[in-house]
C-alpha cells in the first residue's frame, strides 16, 4: 500500500503532518527578522551606509510581518480559532507564547513606521484633495506639526522604538527554533543549537531579500544603486551567513562525531533522501558557493566594476535565499521522515500542485508581502529622502 516506506515505522510515522505550509512560515519570519535587523543598524546604530535602505527595510519587514502567520492558518483546521491565543492567553503553551510576541512586536513596528513616515504623511495630506487628502490626514492622527524639533522628538522615539524591536524580532525568529529544539521525541530536532542556527540564518535570508529587491527597485526607479550601501550589505551578509553556515555544520558535526544511535538514522537520510536539499542545495550550491562569492567582493570589492560588484551580490543573494529555504525545508520535512522506531523511513514528500497546503498555496502566501510592498511604495515612497 505504501511501496515508499522502509523498515518498521509506528503508524503514526506514516504520514507527514508538518506540510509545506510549515516550512513556509519560519521563511517568512525570518526575512523579517533580517529585514528589521538592516533597518535597526541605520535608526539605533546610526550606519550611515544604511542610510539608503533605512526605511525601505522597515516597509519589508512590516509587509513580510503582516503575512507571517497566514501559513499557520492554512495549516489549521479551524484557522477561525487563532484568536483564541491573543483573547484567552495559556502562557505555559509555546505556541500561545507566539502569539503574544508576534502582536506585541506588530505594535511596536506599526509606531516605528508611522514615525518614520509621520512627515510624509503630513505633506501629503497638505498638497492633496479629496478622498485622497482624508485618507491620508487620518493617517496623520492629528498631528501636523512637522517643525525641527518634532522631528528630532520623532528620531529619539523610531530610535528607542527600534532598540525594542531588535530583540523581539531575535525573539520572534529564536522562538521558531525553540519550538522545533524543544521537541525531544526528535533528536535531529531536540538540540540547544536550533534556535541559534534559525536565528542566524533569518538574518542572512533578510539581509539577502533586501539586497534583491533593493536592486531591482534602484533599475525600475531609474534611479542609481548606492555603492557604499551594497558593500556594507554584503559585509553584513557574509558575516552572518558565515556563522550561520558555522553552526549548522557544528550542529551535524556533533550527531557525527557522538556517532549515537540516531546518528545512523540521521546520516543516512543526509547521504540518501535529503541528498539533494541537504547537500547539493543547502552546502554547496547555497552555502559554499555564496562563500566564496561574498568573500571576493568583501575582500576585493574596492578594485571592481560597479556591476561586477552588484552582480557578485545579487546572485549571492539569490542563492542564499534558496539555501535558508532548503534548510528549512530539510529539518521540518526530513525532520519527519524518519520514523521514532529509528529503524524505518517515510522515502519522500512531494506537495501537490493544487493542494490546500500545496505549490502554487504556498506560492500565493508568498506573494502576497510583494503586493503589499508595492502598495506601500505607491502609498509612502520609501525613496523620497533619496529623490530630494
Amino acid at each position: 500500500m505504501f511501496p515508499e516506506l522502509t523498515g518498521y515505522l509506528f503508524p503514526n510515522d506514516v504520514h507527514i503532518h508538518w506540510s509545506l505550509m510549515i516550512v513556509l512560515y519560519p521563511y517568512i519570519t525570518g526575512l523579517v527578522a533580517g529585514a528589521f535587523l538592516v533597518s535597526s543598524l541605520y535608526h539605533v546604530f546610526g550606519r550611515k551606509d544604511l542610510e539608503p535602505l533605512g526605511r525601505f527595510a522597515l516597509a519589508t519587514a512590516l509587509c513580510f510581518l503582516v503575512v507571517a502567520g497566514l501559513p499557520l492558518l492554512n495549516h489549521l483546521g479551524h484557522p477561525e480559532r487563532a484568536i483564541n491565543i491573543i483573547v484567552t492567553p495559556n502562557f505555559t503553551s509555546a505556541m500561545a507564547g507566539f502569539g503574544i510576541l508576534y502582536a506585541s512586536y506588530f505594535i511596536v513596528l506599526l509606531l516605528e513606521v508611522w514615525f518614520v513616515f509621520r512627515v510624509d504623511i503630513i505633506e501629503t495630506a497638505a498638497h492633496s484633495r479629496g478622498i485622497k487628502r482624508w485618507l491620508f490626514a487620518a493617517l496623520a492622527l492629528g498631528v501636523y506639526d512637522t517643525s525641527p524639533e518634532a522631528q528630532a522628538i520623532d528620531r529619539k522615539i523610531i530610535r528607542v522604538l527600534a532598540a525594542i524591536g531588535i530583540p523581539m524580532a531575535c525573539l520572534l525568529h529564536g522562538y521558531v527554533g525553540f519550538l522545533f529544539g524543544a521537541l525531544k521525541a526528535n533528536p535531529w530536532w531536540s538540540t540547544p543549537l536550533m534556535p541559534v542556527i534559525f536565528l542566524f540564518s533569518a538574518m542572512v535570508s533578510g539581509i539577502a531579500l533586501l539586497i534583491v529587491l533593493y536592486q531591482i527597485a534602484m533599475k525600475l526607479k531609474g534611479m542609481p544603486i548606492d555603492r557604499p550601501a551594497i558593500s556594507a550589505m554584503a559585509r553584513w551578509l557574509w558575516l552572518f551567513m558565515i556563522m550561520s553556515l558555522t553552526m549548522e555544520l557544528l550542529e551535524i558535526m556533533m550527531l557525527a562525531y557522538e556517532r549515537a544511535e540516531e546518528w545512523e538514522v540521521i546520516g543516512h537520510l543526509l547521504t540518501h533522501q535529503l541528498s539533494f536539499s541537504f547537500i547539493s542545495l543547502q552546502m554547496v550550491g547555497g552555502g559554499l558557493i555564496p562563500l566564496i562569492l561574498l568573500g571576493i567582493v568583501v575582500l576585493m570589492g574596492r578594485y571592481m566594476d560597479d556591476r561586477i560588484l552588484n552582480t557578485l551580490t545579487m546572485v549571492s543573494s539569490l542563492l542564499l535565499l534558496l539555501q535558508v529555504l532548503a534548510m528549512r525545508w530539510n529539518v521540518v520535512i526530513g525532520g519527519q521522515m524518519f520514523s521514532k522506531s529509528m529503524t524505518g523511513f517515510r522515502e519522500t514528500y512531494v506537495p501537490g500542485l493544487f493542494e490546500k497546503e500545496g505549490i502554487l498555496a504556498a506560492l500565493a502566501i508568498l506573494f502576497i508581502p510583494f503586493i503589499l510592498l508595492l502598495i506601500f511604495e505607491r502609498v509612502l515612497p520609501t525613496f523620497r529622502h533619496l529623490e530630494t
